[in-house]
């Protein structure tokens, strides 16, 4: 039998219960599996801050290290949504993904055929939507110089890359697009930044290594535009930091939530982050409504990714799909719709895991 460490970072807010459906799950797939994965449970950003005055402790962080994945629930909260505040949860987010080296974080963008119905988009604009997002995680303005505003009447942030960073994002997207539909959608505003053109300049020679794989430079204001009204042109789409972050979060309306969105930041390695792309939520927090969904399908990067268990994450990923069929929580639930907790969808995700059946059709919604 095989032993996995995984390190558990709850958070704040919906953190502790997404997470905590999470870990079902892997627990599951463990048993069937015939695998040992050991888990770890360390505080991070708001719980942190209140229970050892700092977003990421040292033991935390040096769990992190020494662990094979890591499963991130989200951090923040309005009692610690001071932005002058010198410490604040989200620092410890971006720490831990400096520190641990993770410079890529990977968003797929899961268009699932029985929630078509509920989403504000024609059902052919989201015809043949298959989108990934590859974000730089470690550079850009949450990373450069900055000012903060103090007794002057100014403070800026710098938007800084290197050449070493680019290139280095620059590759996992293209690496990801051979195995997708062969094409990058570059993202920058390279009319306007000198640093977007240096990002242009790195894309385009990183290109060059990969003849198979065609690219496209797109500036971030048309890229917008077309992300909800022509998704499905786009395979692979590479942004910096800021950008990445942005777009990303527009995508979701291509999902129908925030609550269906995965990620996972990755380095040079196996270790790997893995959290959902919401937030904390922290209106919805302990009322057991929040939807796991987006933790459970990072869960399934996670066994991917970091563990090397392709066939088991593939699993998962359908075991979702087909729960999705008949079970919502209530920010996908349509009207009238009587909408479950986060236990319950739980619960039919592994009803699904170990009964995998066909999806039923619903009627009324697109195909």
């Amino acid at each position: 039998m095989k032993t996995y460490r995984i390190a558990l970072l709850p958070g704040d807010g919906i953190g502790p219960e997404v997470v905590g459906g999470a870990r079902r799950v892997l627990e599951a797939v463990a048993d069937r599996a015939d695998l040992d994965f050991r888990y770890e449970v360390a505080a991070v950003g708001g719980a942190a801050i209140d229970a050892y005055g700092s977003p990421l402790p040292a033991p935390t962080l040096e769990l992190c290290r020494f662990c094979d994945a890591v499963l991130l629930g989200a951090v923040g909260g309005p009692q610690w949504s001071d932005p002058s505040a010198s410490v604040r949860p989200e620092q410890g987010l971006l720490s831990l993904r400096r520190e641990l080296g993770l410079f890529a974080n990977l968003r797929p963008i899961p268009v699932f055929p029985e929630l078509q119905g509920l989403i504000p988009l024609r059902p052919e604009v989201l015809a043949g939507v298959d989108l990934l997002v590859v974000r730089e995680l470690t550079g850009g303005l949450y990373f450069g110089p900055r000012k903060e505003q103090g007794a002057d009447s100014d403070a800026w942030d710098t938007l800084l890359y290197c050449e070493a960073e680019v290139e280095r994002v620059a590759r996992v997207a293209f690496t990801a697009a051979r195995g997708r539909r062969r094409r990058v959608t570059s993202v920058d505003k390279a009319n306007v930044l000198a640093s977007m053109r240096l990002w242009r300049r790195v894309v385009e020679r990183v290109a060059s290594e990969f003849p198979d794989v065609e690219l496209e430079h797109r500036l971030v204001d048309s890229c917008a535009m077309d992300l909800v009204r022509q998704p499905a042109g786009i395979d692979v789409l590479l942004a910096g930091n800021l950008f990445g972050d942005i777009l990303s979060d527009l995508a979701a309306v291509l999902a129908g939530s925030l609550g269906l969105l995965p990620s996972a930041s990755l380095g040079e390695g196996s270790l790997g982050l893995y959290e959902p792309v919401h937030g904390s939520a922290p209106d919805l927090a302990e009322l057991g409504v929040a939807n796991p969904v987006a933790a459970v399908l990072s869960s399934a990067m996670l066994l991917r990714h970091s563990l090397d268990l392709d066939d088991e994450a593939r699993d998962v990923e359908i075991a979702v799909s087909a729960a999705l069929a008949t079970h919502r929580t209530a920010d996908v639930a349509a009207a009238g719709e009587t909408a479950i907790g986060t236990s319950e969808m739980i619960d039919a995700i592994l009803h699904q895991l170990d009964h995998p059946a066909p999806i039923p059709s619903r009627a009324g919604q697109g195909k």
